[in-house]
């Protein structure tokens, strides 16, 4: 299935993949091409993506736009694909209850593909043809990376709900965000140290670690091994540390060096769609038995043991794995899972507290600065959310004393979302393990040291 699109003097040929639509889109915008509206892709939707129930023309609205850049598709689509759902449930809650500076507020939702150029050429498409004042997103660190350098230049205020790398907090204090990023969960700086913490409790001496080679794996890496080191363990792999591709073809060498020098333990820093092949490939090498497998939020995924697979007597290949994720334990968090459970009859997974107050940060600082920019929103989103100022957790009564001008300090339901001069929170950890049915269950809480 394919289709001309027209953009300036140039036909473009809508394949089957959407990147290719979007590195072209990219290009004539990046070089001055564009003077006509896309026509919409062959699902009808804007920019192949769906939009918020009560605001799909997106051309003729008046009030606060906001994007999305998640995951719907590649290595952590299973983690990205219910985090729209939240954002769609508090931009309606927000309309239903007046909305943002007396308009209401339309959402566009687009793709990012699990990857950066996907994501910068989603977020070019939000930033410079949709004209978004905010973008929640992204899930991976390394496609925040990519984004978040358009944002920055096209003065888009952007708040991840899932990117943890420890990179953002340094490029943060270097100034290159120039205040336009923020994110409600966690630094990795954190949760590697509860990882680390966990395999310390556990009795665990000697560990090893593999890491996806982006922004996330390299430096949720780096921290682990820093804090393990710390509590007196050691690294076997750590004058090598065995890092993979994950475009790579096959894992069979990279699982055969991260699971050698008889390691207790493997801290596996990984993504589900090719950390799943990795650790297959350790199992089906012998590799595996008998060693500890740790995980970082990355794998935390439901159907995650089953693209892991099972052994051939039926059991699941990862089961007793443990991990840690970002917990959620904001103030507002029960009242926000019944709304959840009422709206969308759906179950509440990884990140979806943090997605809905990544939503509400920005369209509360919005209303803050009474301007719906991302100058605006950037001026506000510390304000709204730190104190001094009538803490509030429900979202209309918040979204109420900004209008009437008084100054709040919102709750969220993922924490209390004080966000700081580099845009981090700090959260709670959850321990969780693969249960011998598969699923995924959380056992217990750990504290970062």
């Amino acid at each position: 299935m394919s289709k001309l699109v027209s953009v300036g003097n140039i036909k473009l040929n809508w394949a089957m993949s959407r990147t290719g639509y979007a590195y072209a889109l990219t290009l004539a915008i990046s070089t001055g091409l564009l003077t006509t509206a896309c026509e919409n892709p062959p699902d009808g939707t804007q920019g192949g993506n769906q939009t918020s129930p009560s605001a799909s023309n997106t051309s003729n609205a008046k009030g606060l736009k906001i994007g999305s850049i998640l995951p719907a598709t590649g290595d952590v689509a299973a983690i990205g694909q219910p985090l729209p759902d939240a954002i769609r449930l508090a931009v309606d809650t927000v309309n239903k209850c007046g909305g943002v500076n007396g308009e209401q507020v339309t959402y566009i939702a687009e793709d990012d593909q699990s990857d950066p150029n996907a994501g910068a050429a989603a977020m070019t498409k939000l930033s410079e043809v949709d004209k978004v004042a905010g973008v929640v997103g992204s899930f991976a660190s390394s496609v925040s990376t990519a984004g978040a350098e358009v944002a920055t230049r096209n003065k888009v205020m952007m708040i991840s709900p899932g990117s943890t790398s420890p990179v953002f907090t340094q490029r943060a204090k270097e100034g290159k965000y120039n205040g336009f990023w923020a994110r409600t969960a966690p630094p990795d700086t954190y949760q590697a140290q509860a990882l680390a913490k966990l395999a310390s409790d556990k009795g665990f001496k000697n560990v090893s670690t593999i890491a996806i080679n982006n922004d996330y794996g390299v430096g949720f890496e780096k921290e682990f091994v820093q804090a393990f080191k710390k509590s007196g363990g050691t690294l076997v792999n750590e004058q090598k540390p065995t890092r993979y591709d994950p475009k790579a073809a096959t894992f069979e060498s990279e699982a055969a060096a991260a699971f050698s020098g008889k390691p207790q333990a493997v801290a596996a820093l990984i993504y589900p769609e090719t950390g799943s092949l990795l650790l297959k490939a350790a199992y089906q090498q012998g590799l595996s038995e008998g060693v500890q497998i740790l995980l970082p939020d990355g794998a935390y995924a439901p159907n995650f043991p089953d693209q892991v697979g099972k052994s051939s007597d039926g059991k699941y290949i990862i089961a007793g794995a443990l991990g840690t994720v970002p917990g959620a334990n904001g103030p507002s968090l029960q009242t926000f899972n019944t709304l959840w459970k009422e709206k969308t009859n759906k179950p509440i997974t990884a990140y979806i507290a943090h997605t809905w107050d990544a939503t509400a940060l920005l369209m509360l600082a919005a209303q803050a600065a009474k301007a719906n920019t991302g100058e605006g929103i950037k001026s506000k989103v510390r304000e709204i959310s730190n104190a001094p100022g009538e803490e509030v957790s429900d979202l209309c009564k918040a979204m109420d004393l900004v209008r009437q001008g008084k100054d709040i300090n919102y709750q969220g339901a993922s924490s209390n979302v004080d966000i700081d001069e580099n845009g981090d929170v700090v959260g709670s950890y959850d321990v969780w393990t693969v249960q011998p049915d598969g699923k995924l269950a959380v056992v217990g809480k750990v504290s970062p040291k």
